[in-house]
């Protein structure tokens, strides 16, 4: 976990991340294919390429696998992406037993289609579900569903700038039982979606409503592990947020109602006037993010000092109004970097100058993402 201060430590999952994957050739033959009986039409194709919205269409096919308590898993397929079939008793109905990833597929301009640290998701994957109860999985396996899904769905990868094939591997207990343990049935499924940018006014910034009377998680609990439970908690708060016109939510910390720690869904840094960034540091309640750790590692190397600390709201404010801290950003695989330009609560009601700096933020890792910009780090992945 990373300390106070400048020093930074790598993290476990940033270690587990960085490791070597396999050759993609070797990868996704686990996977057995079924013939699809209905592919997407031509023109069904063209129109979802056309509108490009978040997460409302998908691809034609999905992976899926099961594991069995004694067994472990097994029965790796690709099947036509549908509906599936689920007990009313299936644990995660009842219990919340769930995690899930969220990463892209890119298009380069050569045509070839590469993702971004699947290293790191497969390593969050896994320590979500040491977290929740639920079986880890090789990184072949992970890493292998998203290369057979994205070579089967080849053409739902788009070409225009600023879009991406979302991928969404997810884990959930689908044993039928009623009673308070872990399952001993797990099925693990991959599915993808063409998309353009998160949000709809693209690079804009955004206004943040800061709650005081909701949490994300508290200590000890899964703030750390992405899971749906999180994001339902975030959702009320969120329309509470919308209702007084501002884009997202913020949380404090739950043990002292006083530090910031992050959206809904994405990470936070601090840009101040002398030039340095700060980020909130990673407590246990904080979701450790893929873009967030890529940040902190470019702006090092770019000669920006981050530090990774406890950030009070009511001291961020003060510098906000004093003009110590000229711009704020969040950050997330969806959205990649989104400007704050609002920032707001109860008692206090803030602008932010924008000084482009998450705009060049934005511009460097997409720019290594796209095949735009030289990858010194090893994060860019071949698919196709």
């Amino acid at each position: 976990m990373a300390q106070d201060g400048l020093e930074h430590t790598q993290t476990t999952l940033e270690e587990l991340g960085s490791a070597p994957l396999p050759p993609v050739a070797e990868l996704g033959s686990q996977f057995v294919v079924q013939p699809h009986p209905n592919p997407t039409s031509d023109a069904d194709w063209q129109t979802a390429m056309n509108e490009l919205k978040f997460g409302t269409r998908f691809s034609d096919h999905m992976a899926v696998a099961t594991w069995t308590e004694g067994a472990g898993w097994h029965d790796h397929e690709i099947r036509p992406y549908g509906p599936i079939e689920l007990s009313p008793a299936a644990a995660v109905l009842h219990y919340g037993q769930e995690i899930f990833e969220g990463l892209k597929a890119y298009r380069h301009e050569d045509g070839s289609i590469w993702t971004f640290r699947p290293g790191f998701n497969a390593a969050r994957f896994n320590a979500s579900a040491r977290r929740m109860g639920l079986p880890e999985m090789t990184v072949e396996d992970f890493v292998g569903s998203i290369v057979a899904v994205v070579r089967k769905d080849e053409r739902f990868v788009p070409r225009e700038p600023g879009t991406s094939l979302y991928l969404r591997p997810f884990m959930f207990a689908s044993e039928p039982f009623l009673g308070v343990r872990p399952a001993r049935e797990v099925t693990y499924m991959m599915i993808a979606s063409p998309v353009g940018p998160y949000f709809a006014n693209g690079f804009a910034p955004v206004s943040i409503w800061v709650t005081r009377n909701y949490h994300r998680a508290g200590p000890g609990g899964t703030g750390a592990a992405k899971t749906g439970g999180n994001y339902a908690s975030s959702l009320l708060p969120q329309e509470v947020a919308a209702e007084r016109g501002f884009d997202q939510v913020c949380f404090l910390d739950a043990a002292t109602n006083s530090n910031l720690e992050e959206l809904g869904g994405m990470n936070v840094f601090v840009v101040r006037a002398d030039g340095s960034v700060q980020t909130p540091r990673l407590t246990g309640t904080i979701l450790e993010g893929g873009t967030r750790s890529a940040i902190i590692r470019m702006l090092r190397d770019n000669g920006t000092p981050v530090s990774e600390e406890t950030i009070a709201i009511d001291a961020l404010i003060s510098d906000i109004s004093s003009g110590e801290v000229v711009e704020m950003f969040a950050c997330g695989t969806a959205a990649v970097v989104t400007p704050i330009g609002h920032l707001a609560s109860d008692d206090f009601d803030v602008k932010l100058p924008q000084t482009n700096f998450s705009e060049s933020v934005y511009n460097q890792l997409v720019s290594i993402q796209n095949g735009l910009a030289p990858d010194p780090y090893g994060w860019t992945y071949r698919i196709h």
